[in-house]
């Protein structure tokens, strides 16, 4: 081959390749050789199984192959997570969809960066002889609420759809003493309540509850749990955000593969949490992760939360709908991005 030639078959091979890289995006690595960046992550309540995606990137090493070591902490209450967040006093925090979009409302700048749960968990719940097992049978009943304004509206959607007068169902702020106002019979069913996790104790108590999703009785979808970050982090920290919905996606695929360790994972860094139960928890919980073969872990559907946002409007808890993509973003999701 003559010098030309090969120069110009070198050239051919480079522009080649700079073009498949231009249509490749790389996934994240560590930030520089041998440097561990501290993410602080509050969680939005007790260690469950919700978490144990986390936990198991955490054990299993997802975090630290992307030079991330993340320390989960717990919040005094399920309201302060959004605020140490916009307080600078966290990195990262998990909260809820309402949650979010109500503090938006208030001024504070944060954005979901990803879905850990995309579906609700929030369910009604009865148990014993005064089942409730369609909406209907809500009339003049007792409802135990955490006192959560947007849980009142819910149940308000739940009676209109199924044709009762909302008046004519009492609810009561039992706090975050849900399971326990149904025992002692304080109330007859519970708002606030996960399927998933309480719906399964209740199970394994052999209490037989009786399960009404939000989503299956009238409430618009939403995500349950979402991973929410600083505007200026999403503008100025980008790598660190996409590294770690990176090691999140890949912790909870782990998880799905080998729910055994997952759970010995959460439990050993939450002794107080019974292993079994965990493991009973998860497994139902795994569906809600993953609810989409064709989407990326963490997807979230601007559609979806449109119409989320418009029923608040609906219901007086927001002012307006304008602005309701701006407060979600899949930039930093697996695979998504430019």
């Amino acid at each position: 081959m003559t010098y030309r030639r090969a120069l110009t078959a070198m050239l051919a091979a480079l522009i080649a390749l700079g073009l498949a890289a231009c249509g490749e995006r790389d996934e994240p690595t560590a930030g520089g050789a041998g440097r561990t960046e501290q993410v602080d992550l509050v969680l939005d309540y007790l260690p469950n199984a919700d978490h144990a995606g986390i936990y198991n990137a955490i054990g299993g090493g997802e975090f630290k192959d992307v030079g991330l070591s993340v320390k989960p902490r717990i919040p005094s209450d399920p309201s302060a997570p959004l605020k140490l967040l916009s307080a600078g006093r966290a990195d990262l925090a998990i909260s809820y969809e309402p949650e979010l979009l109500l503090a938006r409302a208030k001024g504070l700048k944060l954005v979901s960066i990803g879905a850990l749960v995309q579906k609700p968990l929030t369910s009604i719940i009865s148990i014993g002889k005064q089942q409730i097992s369609e909406p209907g049978q809500l009339e003049n009943r007792k409802v135990g609420t955490a006192g959560i304004p947007y849980q009142d509206a819910y149940l308000k959607t739940i009676a209109d759809k199924a044709g009762i007068d909302p008046d004519r169902i009492r609810s009561i702020n039992v706090g975050f003493n849900l399971v326990p106002a149904m025992l002692t019979k304080k109330v007859d069913a519970t708002l606030g309540a996960f399927w998933n996790v309480e719906g399964v104790e209740l199970q394994r108590r052999k209490k037989d509850p009786k399960i009404l999703k939000m989503d299956d009785i009238g409430v618009p979808t939403y995500n349950e749990l979402i991973v929410v970050a600083r505007e200026q982090d999403v503008r100025k920290r980008g790598p660190l955000l996409r590294r770690f919905m990176r090691a999140l996606a890949l912790g909870h695929q782990a998880l799905r593969k080998d729910t055994a360790s997952a759970v010995s994972r959460l439990v050993k860094a939450n002794p107080d949490l019974d292993r079994k139960l965990q493991r009973e928890q998860v497994r139902a919980t795994l569906p809600v992760f993953f609810p989409s073969a064709d989407k990326p872990f963490g997807y979230q559907d601007p559609a979806a939360w449109q119409r989320y946002t418009q029923w608040m409007v609906d219901n007086d808890l927001l002012a307006n709908s304008i602005g309701a993509n701006r407060a979600l973003t899949n930039e930093f999701l697996p695979g998504e991005g430019i």
